[in-house]
């Protein structure tokens, strides 16, 4: 058995008792500790030192406040130059006809093929339209052919109006865009012949143009608004759309209040194809299944399903240029919310009409 340790020894009840007093002296300096610590800090150096350090770092704080201004007045002159500024070297090319900047009413026809016939007669063979195959058959040339006839039409009845045929190069196959075709049809079919000819600076109704980018619906809808600003200078008071009648839910309920357009100024005019009772079941649940449902859950049409349709119809690479040509609707051309179903809530230029 060792034996147990010494409890007290000489040396250890000094070690001890210097313990103490180094604690008590750490603990609670006494009053000459502290007239010994200024007296160091007042030595003429040791002064000096401290007011260079004091100025060091209020210089730093400065500096650093200066820095965050200028980088936030930076940001702001940024994005107001985005929202504002159109490049002067595309303006100078651009003279708009007095009696376009007028206009007030937005008359859109979307597309949904591309006729790639040059007369009459082609019109409604569909050896002349490239088509998807569930497009073939069923009358949906005649369809598509009537929404062009009754878009004209009501762009006759309304000098006012702005005629938009909207859609993009969406086919391998075609070098030539539906808006493009579409337009070619009209004027094939003469459908304009009521109207005098323009002079020669314009074409032959000056009140009809294409929308060449828009890959979805969504896109025909946003993107004329955008073209509508590029050919009058202004964005329209009313929009009217000539469809399907199959569509009008999509773009009542999903598209026109993603954009937050007006109800009360917004118009759907649908048109059905001659088809039978089968056929006509299958195409709304068609369109229910690929096109109103998957935009209930992403309204802007930018995620998953709805973005892989868009890269499909792209094949050339193309991309739209209203970044600069409509500036005022950069954020909503931007907008793609992590939640699809988040709407935008930025301004937008229809907001007073509401």
């Amino acid at each position: 058995m060792l034996p147990l340790p010494a409890l007290t020894s000489p040396n250890s009840t000094t070690r001890r008792a210097g313990y103490q007093r180094e604690s008590r002296r750490f603990h609670s300096p006494s009053v000459a500790d502290i007239r010994a610590t200024l007296r160091y800090l007042r030595a003429r150096s040791r002064l000096t030192n401290l007011g260079v350090l004091l100025l060091a770092a209020f210089a730093s704080l400065s500096f650093l406040h200066t820095l965050s201004f200028i980088f936030s007045s930076t940001s702001a002159a940024f994005s107001d130059l985005h929202v504002e500024y159109s490049p002067p070297s595309i303006l100078a090319t651009i003279e708009r006809n007095e009696m376009l900047k007028g206009l007030d009413h937005l008359i859109i026809v979307p597309g949904h093929a591309i006729w790639v016939g040059s007369r009459p007669d082609h019109v409604l063979n569909e050896e002349y339209w490239t088509l998807e195959d569930y497009q073939k058959g069923g009358g949906q040339v005649l369809a598509i052919t009537d929404h062009i006839k009754h878009g004209v039409a009501l762009a006759m009845e309304d000098e006012n109006s702005l005629l938009v045929f909207s859609g993009a190069q969406t086919r391998l196959l075609s070098t030539t865009t539906e808006a493009e075709s579409y337009m070619r049809l009209a004027l094939s079919l003469d459908l304009f012949r009521n109207h005098p000819l323009s002079p020669s600076v314009l074409p032959p109704f000056p009140r009809a143009t294409t929308e060449t980018y828009a890959l979805d619906s969504y896109q025909n809808l946003l993107f004329s608004l955008a073209r509508f600003h590029e050919v009058t200078g202004r964005y329209p008071s009313r929009v009217t759309v000539v469809g399907y009648e199959m569509k009008r839910r999509r773009f009542e309920e999903l598209h026109r209040a993603a954009i937050q357009y007006p109800a009360r100024f917004f118009q759907y005019v649908g048109l059905e194809p001659p088809t039978s009772g089968g056929d006509s079941a299958r195409a709304r649940e068609g369109e229910f299944q690929n096109g109103y449902k998957p935009y209930t859950a992403d309204l802007y049409g930018c995620h998953d399903f709805l973005l892989a349709k868009r890269r499909a119809r792209n094949p050339f690479l193309r991309f739209h240029p209203y970044h600069t040509s409509a500036p005022e609707l950069r954020g909503l051309l931007d907008w793609c919310p992590s939640d699809p179903r988040t709407i935008y809530q930025g301004p937008l230029p229809w907001d007073a009409t509401e």
